[in-house]
């Protein structure tokens, strides 16, 4: 199943995408918040099939969820990634020769960064000069849990969606820790919808970035460094994940400081995003 979040005119709703008939069904005033969806997702069995059916392009698609606490970010996930990021004078205390982490690097994006697809995406240029692009595979957990066990971990996931980890090199660089390089307002853009994890098989999705039209990034998450359960047992070590928590898993190489001069974003750029299965978000940056 797909859930989405959508405007119609100006009430918000929950509702169940049908792609074959590009349409949405709303769930009604029953279920009004994606994070109560989820806590009650044995109910799901229970959604109608049938119901009002409103053509998707009728809606103005919005973030699928928007966590109560920070979203989870694990960067240099991809090797060819990390070894991009290492040489590109970006990464502050960058070791030649240690490109690959042993342990996975996490930080968090505030959920004031999180846009819709579709929705602007805001350059801040009074603060930087070198904004970037991340196309991400994220996951929605399901299921509350501490210590989670990597082989019970994907018990735990609820579905995934798609992230651009929208990213102010400069202050990346200059900070070391990563968190205002990564949380400026609309810096996450996240959609279109939400994929329940039953639809895919998350370890061999394609992964695929264009910016203006021209493929940039082109990766399957079977390359990732550390997989999804490990991800989900590493986080959780000592810290209870609740139903609603989002995971960005990384991204691959081809992002904008890849590129010899680095490739940065300006006014009017469109990046495009695309995993299988899931859908594609698509934002302008202004």
């Amino acid at each position: 199943m797909r859930f989405a979040r959508f405007l119609l005119g100006s009430s918000e709703q929950i509702g169940l995408v049908d792609l074959q008939k590009s349409v949405v069904r709303p769930l009604g005033p029953a279920v009004q918040d994606m994070v109560q969806l989820i806590v009650n997702a044995a109910e799901l069995k229970c959604v109608p099939a049938d119901g009002e059916e409103i053509p998707l392009e009728e809606v103005q698609l919005l973030a699928p969820i928007v966590p109560r606490r920070n979203v989870f970010c694990v960067g240099k996930n991809y090797r060819e990634h990390a070894k991009e990021f290492a040489s590109s004078g970006y990464e502050a205390g960058a070791i030649k020769g240690a490109e690959i982490d042993e342990y996975p690097a996490v930080f968090s994006k505030p959920p004031s960064t999180i846009v819709g697809t579709g929705d602007d995406v805001h350059l801040h240029s009074h603060v930087t000069q070198s904004v970037d692009y991340e196309a991400e595979l994220a996951v929605i957990i399901g299921k509350a849990g501490r210590d989670i066990k990597a082989e019970n971990a994907l018990d735990h996931v609820f579905g995934y969606t798609i992230i651009n980890d929208v990213t102010a090199r400069d202050r990346q660089r200059h900070h070391k820790q990563w968190f205002l390089g990564k949380s400026l307002d609309t810096f996450c853009p996240m959609g279109p919808w939400i994929t329940t994890a039953d639809e895919i098989t998350s370890d061999g999705l394609d992964v695929k970035c264009w910016v203006n039209g021209e493929l940039r990034q082109n990766a399957n998450t079977r390359d990732l460094i550390f997989s999804i359960p490990t991800l989900i047992a590493t986080i959780s070590a000592g810290l209870a994940l609740e139903p609603g928590d989002v995971i960005a898993t990384g991204t691959p190489a081809g992002v904008g400081i890849g590129f010899n001069p680095p490739r940065f974003l300006t006014a009017g750029d469109e990046v495009k995003i695309s995993i299988s299965g899931l859908g594609t978000l698509t934002n302008r940056f202004v």
